[in-house]
C-alpha cells in the first residue's frame, strides 16, 4: 500500500446517480484535477464543472469504489470538500 496520503472526494452524479471520485490536489493542467469512476477509471476534471452536476455521495454510495481504489494502492483521506 501507498503511504502517501491521498485526499479524494466522492461525488455522485445528479443525473445516473454514478460515483466519481475527485483528488482535488493532484493537478492535472489547465485547472483540471486527478478523477477515477469505475468506468474510464483515472482521468482528468474540472472540479468546479463537476460539481455543478454532482452531490456529495454518502459513505454508502461510495464504499465499492473506495474499496477498489484501496485495492489498487490509494492511501486515502475521505474529504467533503477541497481544502
Amino acid at each position: 500500500m501507498n503511504e502517501e496520503i491521498t485526499k479524494v472526494i466522492f461525488r455522485k452524479y445528479k443525473q445516473g446517480g454514478d460515483i466519481l471520485a475527485l483528488f482535488p490536489k493532484e493537478n492535472q493542467g489547465h485547472g483540471s484535477c486527478l478523477c477515477y469512476q469505475f468506468i474510464g477509471q483515472h482521468g482528468a476534471a474540472d472540479y468546479g464543472y463537476c460539481l455543478t452536476f454532482t452531490v456529495l455521495a454518502t459513505p454508502e454510495e461510495y464504499a465499492p469504489l473506495l474499496a477498489e481504489l484501496q485495492s489498487i494502492g490509494y492511501n486515502l483521506k475521505v474529504m467533503k470538500r477541497r481544502g
